[in-house]
């Protein structure tokens, strides 16, 4: 086993090998560009397709229970009390259950082909809810949907830094992520439709049968074309494929290594910003745990009927698609705006709860409330873009993404839980609860940017020889170990 100075020239010759057969070298920097951009281009028109739809379906099956709601499943489940805050809540649970194994599978596994058997899996689940006739049938699909779906996410963010550099992924990360809003538009769309038919099953559990069949088809989909490595993509030929994998290598993204680290989790675990990213994961995400399945019971409780609920919502949806992809196109553009950007969203979000929580003058009024909601959902994505491009190592960047996830299931879980059903429609501790939340973002972010300026100025003064970026990227090594790695905000 190569060590210390032999392993870093082994590497050292590794890269210049790789860049020199690829044609980035010094000199031809222009017509390396146009062969990237070329690549890119590629990529971008194979794999984000893929991952928007997959996420898309992934939103509408959480969301779906909320318009299933108004159409007849809580009495058809004879659901009572808090029964239905806890048939939301379970989905997490099953989530938080496998989140950490699968982040170790995604690592080791075929990526493509474990997100496609995941799809199956997921389908078959969703499409059997319609069977439920009861609260422990209901709970149980719940909790195995949420099994499903943990693979989702996390092995998204790590195709995401397989394939593109830490100035491209916020931007790809906004747009995948973007599928979860056109899911809200669609599982509108697909309620108001099914919400007619009524005959010879109920119209929620025709929900589940058409998104559980849709689902389940998507799976061949991906386990034909989700490639798992750059090295096995179908749609790139050998010399785009070493180009493709040696221009994120030069970045600083790295390689994958298939290996598990011990030190590396162990350095997550002890890593400061960690818990700052996952205080805004698990505060931005208890509004949404809660106004992503009590939402058409809010919006009835405006005194719309259940049908006109299920249109609505659109505009808050296209709000949130709009917010995601613009404030993804941002960090992309300018680096150093992403923290800030976490604050512009959720600066809505409070007014709009405020305005719910004050009871408002006018149905008008509180749809509009209702409506700023839609920006704090872009919160998240920019959390993950920047959980991508701030931390090095696989291990240690797949141990913070379980972390995230983590925060991501405990505050849906808790969000429901503020929906009490006394106070229904009006809902008062919700909405004073997704104010504080998003007041606290506020704060956890700036930290969070103080810090990682005060560490970049830190490594700055740092007397430290400076290495080559493309060493670090075909080295294993996390960003404690790399004196040349900046964080990014």
């Amino acid at each position: 086993m190569l060590t210390g100075p032999f392993l870093l020239k082994s590497i050292a010759l590794r890269v210049k090998s790789c860049l020199q057969q690829n044609g980035i070298v010094e000199g031809r920097e222009v017509e390396n560009e146009k062969k990237e951009r070329r690549i890119v281009r590629k990529i971008d028109w194979w794999l984000l397709p893929l991952l928007f739809v997959t996420y898309n379906l992934n939103f509408m099956d959480k969301t779906i229970l909320s318009s299933a709601a108004v159409f007849g499943l809580k009495n058809s489940t004879h659901l009572h009390g808090s029964q239905y805050s806890w048939a939301s809540s379970i989905f997490y649970l099953g989530y938080l259950f496998w989140e950490y194994p699968t982040s170790v599978l995604i690592q080791r596994l075929p990526v493509g082909k474990y997100v496609s058997a995941n799809m199956f899996f997921w389908g078959a689940v969703v499409a059997l809810t319609a069977a439920c006739h009861n609260y422990g049938g209901l709970i149980t699909v719940r909790f195995l949907l949420g099994v499903a779906e943990s693979t989702i996410s996390p092995a998204f963010l790590f195709l995401t830094s397989m394939w593109y550099t830490r100035s491209e992924s916020p931007t790809r990360v906004g747009i995948w992520f973007a599928g979860n809003s056109l899911g809200g538009v669609i599982t509108s769309f697909l309620a108001y439709g099914l919400g007619h038919v009524k005959q010879p099953i109920e119209p929620w559990q025709w929900m589940f049968i058409v998104l559980g069949t849709l689902t389940f088809l998507w799976g061949f989909v991906l386990l034909f074309m989700l490639p798992d490595s750059i090295a096995n993509a179908r749609f790139l030929n050998d010399e785009e494929k070493r180009f493709a994998e040696c221009r994120v290598v030069r970045s600083g993204t790295g390689k994958v290594q298939h290996a598990w680290q011990s030190a590396q989790m162990i350095e997550c675990l002890k890593d400061s910003k960690t818990i700052l990213f996952f205080a805004i994961s698990l505060l931005t995400q208890i509004p949404n745990g809660g106004t992503q399945n009590f939402g058409n019971l809010v919006l009835t409780g405006f005194g719309f009927t259940s049908l006109q609920s299920t249109l609505v919502t659109l505009p808050a949806s296209f709000i949130s698609i709009i917010t995601i992809v613009g404030t993804g196109r941002a960090a992309g553009h300018w680096r150093g705006i992403t923290l800030y950007l976490i604050c512009a969203v959720v600066l809505c979000p409070i007014a709009g709860s405020a305005i719910i929580y004050s009871g408002g003058p006018s149905q008008g009024v509180k749809l509009f409330g209702y409506y700023l909601l839609a920006t704090g959902n872009s919160a998240l994505p920019l959390s993950m873009s920047l959980v991508g491009v701030n931390y090095k190592g696989s291990t240690k960047k797949m141990t913070m993404t379980a972390l995230l996830f983590l925060a991501y299931c405990a505050g849906n879980i808790a969000g429901p839980q503020f929906f009490k059903t006394s106070e229904a429609p009006q809902y008062q501790t919700a909405f004073r609860a997704i104010m504080v939340c998003y007041a606290l973002v506020l704060v956890v972010a700036m930290a969070l940017r103080v810090y990682l300026v005060h560490q970049n100025r830190r490594r700055d003064r740092a007397e430290v020889a400076a290495q080559d970026e493309a060493l670090r990227g075909f080295a294993d090594l996390t960003d404690w170990s790399t004196p040349g790695f900046r964080y990014r905000m």
